[in-house]
C-alpha cells in the first residue's frame, strides 16, 4: 500500500460518527491513515487537521457551517487552506506554534486554552522546536482530540493495544499530557478513533508504551523487509 498520498482524493472513508462529530480518511489504502474531524460546537463545524477529498462539504454541511480549521501539530497544515479558503473562514493555530503560519495560505487567527469560546479545552501535548502539538478535549462530550502522538494506524500499535503511542514516543510516552483525560471517545490523527471503552484504551496505552515498544520496533523493521 502507498505510504502516501499527496494529489486531492476523489473519495474517502468515513469514520468516528457520532451525535456531534465525525471524521474521515481521504486516502483509504495509504500506510499513514492520515485522518481528518469535524466537530459540532453550537450548531458550527469546525475542522481539524484536514486532507481535502471531493465531496467533503456534503459531509460537513450535515454538522452546520464551517467556522474554521484548526491545526493541532506542526507538521499537519495538510489542506487546512484549501478548505478554510473554500468556506472563507480562518485557520487557527495555537498561540504558541511557530513556523507553522507561513506555510498557511489563508487568513490566521490564534487562540490560547481554549478554541474561539467554543468552550473546547487546548492543551499542550509537545511543545519544542522539533514537535508542536496541541489536544482538543470537548468536556461535554468527552471527545478528545489527539493529532499526532496516539493513533490506531497498524504501526502505532503492539500486541493487542487498540490504541497506541507514537513509536517516537514510546520510551517517554506524554503521560502527564494525556493521562488525566478521561474521555468517551478518542479521535486520532492517523487511524480511526476509538468510541468504546476510550478511558481503558487510553490509559493502556500510556502505561504500556514502553514496556510493548520492542514489539512495535520489531513489527516495523520485519514489514520494511523485502519480499
Amino acid at each position: 500500500m502507498p505510504h502516501r498520498v499527496d494529489e486531492r482524493a476523489t473519495d474517502f472513508r468515513e469514520i468516528d460518527r457520532f451525535d456531534g462529530g465525525v471524521g474521515w480518511i481521504a486516502h483509504p489504502d495509504e500506510t499513514m491513515q492520515r485522518a481528518s474531524h469535524a466537530l459540532e460546537i453550537e450548531g458550527e463545524v469546525w475542522v481539524i487537521d484536514p486532507v481535502d477529498a471531493a465531496e467533503l462539504d456534503d459531509l460537513l454541511a450535515e454538522f452546520g457551517p464551517v467556522a474554521g480549521v484548526v491545526v493541532c501539530l506542526d507538521r499537519h497544515v495538510r489542506d487546512a487552506a484549501t478548505v478554510a479558503n473554500r468556506h472563507d473562514v480562518p485557520v487557527y493555530l495555537p498561540d504558541w506554534f511557530s513556523g507553522v503560519a507561513e506555510d498557511v495560505d489563508a487568513p490566521v487567527v490564534r487562540f490560547g486554552s481554549e478554541l474561539a469560546e467554543t468552550g473546547i479545552e487546548a492543551r499542550p501535548v509537545h511543545r519544542s522546536r522539533f514537535w508542536q502539538e496541541v489536544s482538543l478535549y470537548d468536556p461535554e462530550r468527552g471527545t478528545l482530540v489527539v493529532p499526532e502522538s496516539v493513533g490506531t494506524a497498524d504501526y502505532f500499535l503492539a500486541g493487542s493495544e487498540r490504541l497506541g503511542v507514537h513509536p517516537m514516543l514510546r520510551a517517554v510516552p506524554p503521560r502527564e499530557a494525556l493521562g488525566e483525560f478521561h474521555p468517551e471517545r478518542v479521535l486520532v490523527g492517523h487511524g480511526a478513533g476509538v468510541t468504546t471503552d476510550a478511558a481503558d484504551a487510553l490509559r493502556t496505552a500510556l502505561d504500556g508504551a514502553r514496556r510493548r515498544a520492542p514489539l512495535v520496533y520489531a513489527t516495523t523493521a520485519r514489514n520494511l523487509l523485502p519480499f
